[in-house]
């Protein structure tokens, strides 16, 4: 369970880090969509994670590669940001969030579940009513016969 002041800094350095972003992002990611949704700090505040969506890219590892190459150069311009609030900047790492596409993929598996159990409900019914006409057409064949009187 992570502390206030754990938080705090997080969210202090979120704000910072997506100003940044806004700003100076394009020419760390293209053209690829990147946000960042998340951002840990560890219990001695000597590490934050950034948690970063990347979506309408080729390759989203290689923009996350690209965030951990200019790594030095964010994490200097984090500092001249938060050089007032922080007395020693935390090191950072980058890591690809995956739980928008997890969800979209869970998504789409209730999807087919619904749309196969609908299938199976059609086909259920479907069935009944083919039986229905078959023994209504059985029952028709033998009615015409008629007994002979004596």
């Amino acid at each position: 369970m992570d502390s206030r002041r754990q938080l705090k800094i997080a969210s202090v350095i979120q704000e910072a880090f997506t100003d940044i972003l806004t700003r100076e992002g394009r020419a760390i990611y293209g053209k690829a969509f990147v946000t960042l949704t998340k951002v840990w700090a560890s219990s001695d505040l000597g590490l934050v994670r950034f948690y970063l969506s990347i979506y309408n890219a080729e390759n989203p590892d290689a923009v996350l590669e690209s965030f951990n190459e200019k790594k030095f150069e964010l994490k200097r311009k984090l500092n001249e940001k938060l050089r007032n609030q922080l007395r020693i900047m935390p090191e950072i790492e980058f890591f690809r969030d995956e739980t928008l596409d997890y969800a979209f993929h869970i998504e789409d598996v209730f999807k087919r579940i619904k749309e196969e159990d609908e299938q199976i409900k059609l086909a259920a019914t479907a069935k009944p009513v083919k039986a229905k006409a078959k023994k209504i057409s059985a029952t028709k064949k033998k009615a015409p016969a008629k007994r002979k009187a004596k």
